[in-house]
């Protein structure tokens, strides 16, 4: 029967008409008997007509009824109940019958079949009348929950059944369902079965699914799970296709929905679009759909969502009840009237929420008190209407957020200078444990651990702390404490670690509303709460849990989080301005890079190439950070061994794994083709001298950038460039191969080397040396470039730039890559390339100093370590250092360090010149690198 607490999956499949959009005669049994097991009577020839989409003639007298009125909603049937008493369920479905056949009637009147917003005022009142009065009518019901989802199940076959291109009809079964969704809670998780089991034509059908996100009537977390099942990896072409439409109508162009939301279906996506041939503008998309989720641009009210309000006729009462928890999207990207937006609160909702939170505060401190209480106290939250998941929640949540802080904030009392005031967090924790409790007590409810959808109200409840949080920044400005809200996060991700967790933290679709709430209060949009969310993304709880989620799911999100550190502090760390908060914040950036470096080395190699976009080029020692890494099933050559042929080593031939497409990057900068026709052909000629032109930035954007140069668009075409000529070397035959100085890749480099400005120069060898990393074969290639436009140059002042490009790197602390190491001693110690003969390793004192150190290191034994007067120790004690400390393969040779304190290797060193203990810091960050004119390596050093 329809009262239980769910319907079968068999029963489902026959109601919904596996056998087509329109159903069959097994559908039709299907219906007559559930409607006789409620006390249904069955339906006659003429009503069999009106349940169905008749002409507008036959709808017209249907909805007339007896009384040949159109404005007596319920016709025969409604003068056979008598008035005040309860209906019962068959009563209510004649009655609902009146109604839709009295909406057809007004839909006919349509002859265009267009939207909503097409219909004359008089017909939007014709049809709010009538759906006020189904709403009306299962208010009266004797079991209302029975007889909405009877009603419910009829509305959903026949929001299917509607004349082709009518958006009219589907527009006002979409309000009808929201309409009884209102009174039954529940029918979210019955439509998003319904749906589920239904026949693809009916849940692939994109008019429809886009207005059931729209009006919040899915549950998407349980949706996206069985759509990602249903693409079956891109292999259901049309599946997939339905899901792209999908991100891109309700995440890219309305943010109705997040890519936390779809995260299945986008990590499908991302998947299938790096498949050869796939088209250039899935990647996009993905890429749109995270990126929007991330910005949260506010977006007014589209006019579907007002004609919505207007037809349904929401007042004070209703408003907590309006919408529903499908998309669950940000309050921080609705616009006003939304429930993120507190002057869309009906009177007294705040005084109510206040009041229930009291009694929670008294009941969840009460010593005699225990779980059952406390179930029982969040089963009344839940009859007053607050754990329905849709705007409701979503108010209620938000309202507590802003009294806890606003509690915390009052008790905040005067404190010595330098100190932080007393704060009172009683409150702030309450509400925390408020949280849990209510994701608990809907696990009962739906099954226990792992019940779909029960996850909605957590993520609303970070969407609304971080919501407030914005706010709050935006309005204080200078004056704002961020520390409720640390406060706040810290004891959900904190949760994921308690011994009786309530949150699955194994579960990727735990951690994902976490970290999407992170980018939303990220230190690009408040700079205030920079601190507290490098310890949140960092902290013990949620790092390692997000980067060991099953198949690498959670690193894309954490590499995303990881990238906001070095974004927010590059215009700092550019011109070497660092206060005494950015020294702090930059230190801390480098522990988290050397925990990830210990513990997840393989993440480092992976995503090298985006986190190194990101850091400016100044940034010397949190760049060899990250290219230091290697993998932990790797052994690394000793790179001070005497005659060490590196490319006979095993490890050279293989390909590393780097998870970004740097093609990408200038798909958009319409490169991509010009670039790959170069490569194959050498033509045309002049395409390098065009090529630098199209690597420079409009002036306006080069004023903020601080360069003239586009330059994640040269680091993308550099190893771009590589990746093809290692293919092109890789596919012929060793009696057919050109040498690798004789190729249209190699042109490439040498020609932009040549003709680039220094500062040019500086970066296109720096997107060089940022392949030099463990053994692989990009490592072994970018070293011979290197080496090779050393030989090549026509200018000392290219061998000079390449030489700094490598010492710079060198000479800051440890660690340094093994690709840099080798690329260096080769060619000082090679007399190819003669080095010791060009006038800049004599230019000044303290450079002959510091290459004798570098020559007795690498090419005699090892002398006492010395430092010169910049303050670089010996390459000498380093290479002995590397000898005696190298890290071990293997995870025997890794001691845990995550949520310890303790970094593998010496910790870093303060910036130069800042006075600050040089134990721990990083000595690059102080120094400018000096781009855009040209500096030798004295100027460089005395700098």
């Amino acid at each position: 029967g329809m009262g239980g607490a769910s319907m079968g999956q068999p029963g489902l499949q026959q109601l919904l008409g596996q056998g087509g959009a329109g159903g069959d005669g097994g559908e039709d049994i299907a219906e007559a008997a559930m409607e006789a097991a409620m006390g249904i009577p069955p339906m006659g020839a003429d009503e069999s007509k009106e349940e169905g989409v008749g002409g507008p003639a036959a709808a017209a007298a249907a909805a007339r009824g007896a009384s040949g009125s159109l404005m007596d909603p319920l016709g025969a049937a409604a003068a056979m109940q008598p008035a005040g008493e309860p209906l019962s369920t068959g009563a209510v479905i004649e009655k609902y019958r009146a109604c839709a056949s009295r909406i057809d009637f007004i839909i006919a009147k349509d002859p265009n079949h267009g939207s909503c917003e097409a219909l004359a005022p008089e017909l939007l009142a014709q049809l709010r009348a009538a759906l006020n009065e189904v709403r009306d009518i299962l208010r009266q019901a004797q079991s209302t929950g029975e007889a909405s989802l009877a009603v419910a199940q009829k509305a959903f076959k026949r929001l299917y059944e509607g004349p082709e291109g009518s958006g009219v009809h589907i527009s006002v079964h979409l309000l009808l369902l929201e309409s009884i969704r209102d009174v039954n809670q529940r029918l979210v998780k019955e439509l998003t079965q319904w749906v589920i089991y239904s026949d693809d034509a009916r849940k692939l059908h994109q008019e429809i699914t886009e207005g059931l996100v729209r009006a919040r009537l899915l549950n998407l977390t349980e949706f996206d799970s069985h759509l990602a099942k249903l693409m079956n990896a891109g292999r259901n072409q049309a599946a997939t296709e339905f899901a792209a439409h999908l991100v891109r109508q309700c995440i890219v162009a309305e943010p109705l929905a997040t890519a936390a939301d779809f995260f299945s279906v986008l990590d499908v996506l991302g998947k299938v679009a790096q498949r050869a041939g796939a088209p250039e503008s899935l990647a996009a998309l993905v890429e749109q759909a995270r990126n929007a989720s991330a910005s949260g641009a506010a977006l007014p009210p589209s006019r579907s969502t007002e004609i919505r309000q207007s037809l349904l006729g929401q007042g004070p009462a209703e408003a907590l009840g309006a919408g529903a928890g499908g998309a669950g999207g940000p309050a921080s990207r609705r616009g006003p009237g939304s429930s993120g937006d507190p002057r869309a609160d009906p009177p007294g909702l705040r005084e109510q929420a206040a009041a229930m939170f009291e009694e929670w505060a008294r009941v969840s401190e009460a010593p005699r008190l225990g779980d059952e209480d406390h179930m029982n106290w969040a089963s009344q939250l839940q009859h007053a209407g607050m754990l329905k998941g849709d705007e409701a929640t979503e108010r209620f949540l938000r309202i507590l957020t802003e009294l806890v802080v606003a509690h915390c904030l009052s008790s905040e009392a005067p404190a010595p200078a330098g100190a932080h005031a007393p704060l009172n967090f009683a409150a702030v924790d309450a509400y925390t444990r408020l949280v849990l409790l209510l994701l608990k007590y809907l696990q009962a409810e739906r099954g226990g651990p792992g019940a779909p959808g029960y996850l909605q109200v957590f993520s609303q409840a970070l969407d609304m702390a971080a919501a407030v949080l914005q706010r709050d920044a935006e309005e204080r400005g200078p004056a704002f404490n961020p520390r409720p809200y640390f406060r706040l996060f810290a004891a959900w991700v904190m949760a994921l670690g308690a011994p009786d967790p309530v949150l699955d933290a194994s579960n990727i679709q735990t951690l994902v509303p976490i970290a999407t709430a992170l980018l939303q209060v990220q230190p690009l949009r408040v700079p205030g709460f920079a601190f507290a969310y490098l310890e949140l993304i960092s902290h013990r709880n949620f790092l390692p849990r997000l980067l060991l989620a099953g198949g690498q799911k959670g690193w894309p999100l954490f590499q995303r989080l990881l990238s906001v550190m070095p974004k927010f502090m590059e215009p700092y760390l550019r011109n070497a301005k660092l206060s005494e908060p950015v020294r702090l914040l930059y230190k801390g950036t480098l522990r988290v890079l050397l925990v990830l470096l210990h513990d997840f080395p393989e993440f480092l190699c992976d995503h090298h190439f985006n986190l190194c976009d990101n850091i400016p080029p100044s940034c010397i020692q949190m760049r060899n950070l990250i290219l230091s890494a290697f993998p932990r099933n790797m052994r690394l050559p000793d790179p001070f061994t005497p005659n060490l042929k590196v490319d006979l080593l095993p490890e050279i031939s293989q390909s590393p794994r780097i998870l970004a497409e740097p093609e990408h990057v200038f798909r958009n900068k319409h490169l991509h083709q010009d670039v790959d026709h170069y490569l194959k052909t050498r033509q045309p000629a002049g395409f390098c001298s065009d090529l630098r032109q199209r690597l420079l930035l409009p002036p306006h954007e080069a004023m903020a950038c601080g360069t003239h140069y586009n330059v994640p668009l040269l680091n993308a075409l550099v190893l771009y460039v590589g990746i093809q000529a290692i293919a092109q070397l890789q596919s012929k035959s060793p009696q057919g191969q050109s040498p690798i100085t004789q190729s249209a890749p190699m042109d490439v480099f040498q020609r932009l080397v040549t003709e680039l400005d220094t500062e040019g120069r500086y970066l296109l060898l720096n997107a060089i040396a940022n392949q030099l990393r463990y053994p692989n074969n990009h490592t072994h290639y970018f070293s011979c470039v290197l080496l090779f436009l050393f030989a090549e140059a026509q200018n000392e002042i290219i061998q000079e730039q390449i030489t700094r490009v490598l010492l710079e790197r060198l000479i800051v602390n440890r660690p340094h890559p093994w690709g840099l190491l080798i690329t260096f001693i080769e060619l000082i110690k090679n007399p190819r390339y003669n080095f010791w003969s060009h006038g800049f390793t004599r230019c000044a004192p303290e450079i002959e100093k510091l290459f004798e150190s570098v020559a007795r290191s690498c090419m005699g034994p090892p002398p006492a370590p010395r430092t010169t007067s910049s303050g670089a120790s010996s390459l000498a004690s380093r290479a002995s250092r590397w000898r005696t400390t190298r890290r071990p393969s293997g995870p025997a040779g890794r001691r845990a360090v995550v949520g310890t304190g303790r970094c593998w290797r010496a910790a870093p060193a303060a910036p130069r010149g800042t006075g600050a203990g040089r134990r721990r810091g990083v000595s690059a960050a102080a120094r400018p690198a000096g781009v855009g004119q040209r500096r030798g390596l004295a100027d460089e050093l005395r700098a």
